[in-house]
């Protein structure tokens, strides 16, 4: 049987007005089964074409999600955007949601699929946040920074009701959008991970994969349910 082809969101790099990517991504995947190919940006028209194209998705990090997705102005303490994220992935989530194909969000990704669903986000957790936790960890990244509670999906792929977590995010979920159900939460009260029960896996995390051992770290059993997923729905 042919490996899975999971679609990977890009990173932009401003400043050298690049597409690049983290290793960890890939290696996950890999390590899961699967072939990592990393999109570009690319204009809305063509999302529906790789939506049929691809048997996965996975949403990466990187900038912030412009507040006008949730109905906000943007505040100061908010971060560098990036509108052809944004408008790309926002149009490409609504082909995938369409078509039911498998989704896994990191970080930005937990929070652009909130706000393309209707949630909200804090712009800036420290300053609007302050009675909250550090969500915002120091080098290394391969490492838990603190524990969530788990629910639903994730508790049972861990087969635990905790589980440490890295932590490397200024923004966060304020307003679940509707249809969305937590399945991690911060001991702050953070929602950190969520799922959509209308969908066969609609899943999304604030925390970091990546930056763990790829094969068996614990993000292993997340990119391998992604990689999964995929296979049933080809």
């Amino acid at each position: 049987m042919k490996k899975p082809l999971i679609a990977v969101l890009p990173l932009y790099d401003r400043e050298k007005d690049s597409y690049w990517m983290l290793p960890g991504y890939f290696a996950g995947l890999q390590a899961a089964g699967a072939v990592p190919v990393m999109l570009p940006l690319f204009a809305e028209q063509d999302t529906a074409q790789l939506a049929r194209d691809f048997d996965g998705f996975l949403f990466t990090g990187g900038q912030d999600v412009d507040p006008v997705l949730y109905g906000e102005q943007m505040l100061d303490c908010c971060g560098e955007l990036n509108s052809a994220r944004d408008r790309m992935e926002a149009a490409m989530l609504q082909e995938l949601m369409n078509l039911k194909k498998p989704v896994l969000g990191i970080c930005r990704g937990l929070q652009l699929i909130n706000a393309c669903l209707g949630g909200t986000l804090w712009q800036d957790l420290p300053s609007q946040r302050p009675e909250g936790r550090n969500h915002r960890m120091e080098r290394p990244y391969d490492r838990a920074e603190h524990s969530v509670a788990l629910s639903g999906p994730l508790e049972v792929l861990y087969a635990s009701k905790t589980l440490g977590v890295n932590s490397c995010h200024h923004q966060g979920i304020k307003t679940l959008a509707p249809g969305l159900e937590p399945m991690a939460i911060a001991d702050d009260g953070l929602i950190e991970a969520v799922f959509h029960p209308d969908y066969p896996f609609l899943w999304a995390v604030q925390w970091h994969p990546e930056f763990f051992d790829p094969a068996k770290g614990p993000g292993a059993v997340l990119f391998r349910a992604l990689a999964e997923a995929a296979v049933k729905g080809k």
